[in-house]
């Protein structure tokens, strides 16, 4: 089994994901510089968080348009794991990976704190570890973090189960108050991919996956990961 986790200029989560998968989990990881390519198959792909290219024109615009994208989209037209994290999802977005796009926040500031989410489907090879309806702490650091899509939109990612996770308070209401960001319906993180191979996510799993840290909650994104694969083998 091994993953990659794929570096642009400005990633700046790149080396926290690689710890948990190798020195946490105990997989083997990769750390992979956009402009190499993906030089050989891998189970399990994942977008970090950070700055790509500062941000210009929009977050996760020009990395969406680069070539290690169309080896990344072949990755997840196979049925393999894509996990996009905070830039990583802004980057799916824009490279179509998912519906919608992650765009700047309600009140315009840099948000950097825990928040609450409700697990929304356990259907899924990111979150089969969780239980619907679970309330987890995991963080977020984002200024272009909230959720937007047409109304359309929302309603398939509803009727089809693809909303992976939503902004709550501590008893899993969902409610305008504990929506950081403004996000629509709360919404912030999307199942994508013909096989729901795909997560694009906005708070940083890999930011809760030590008790040391404040919460673990994060880890079971990447152990479910672990499970579908080795199930797969």
């Amino acid at each position: 089994m091994k993953f990659a986790v794929v570096q642009f200029g400005g990633s700046n989560c790149d080396r926290d994901v690689q710890y948990v998968l190798a020195d946490v989990c105990g997989v083997d990881c990769d750390l992979v510089w956009y402009k190499d390519g993906l030089k050989q198959d891998y189970d399990a792909i994942v977008i970090p968080g950070g700055f790509s290219y500062g941000d210009y024109l929009r977050a996760g615009a020009i990395a969406a348009r680069t070539l290690v994208m169309d080896a990344i989209r072949r990755h997840a037209d196979a049925g393999r794991l894509v996990l996009g994290i905070c830039n990583g999802a802004q980057i799916g977005a824009e490279s179509g990976m998912v519906p919608g796009t992650f765009t700047t926040n309600a009140t315009p500031k840099f948000i950097c704190r825990p928040v609450c989410l409700r697990v929304e489907t356990a259907d899924s090879p990111f979150t089969r570890l969780y239980k619907k309806g679970e309330v987890v702490r995991i963080p977020i650091a984002h200024k272009e973090g909230r959720y937007v899509a047409a109304p359309e939109t929302l309603t398939s990612l509803n009727e089809e189960d693809r909303v992976a996770f939503r902004f709550c308070d501590e008893a899993g209401n969902v409610t305008p108050a504990a929506n950081p960001n403004g996000a629509a319906e709360n919404i912030t993180g999307i199942i994508g991919g013909k096989a729901r191979n795909i997560l694009c996510m906005m708070p940083h799993p890999e930011r809760a996956s030590e008790e040391v840290l404040g919460s673990a909650d994060g880890k079971k994104i990447f152990l479910s990961m672990i499970r579908t694969i080795e199930e797969q083998d």
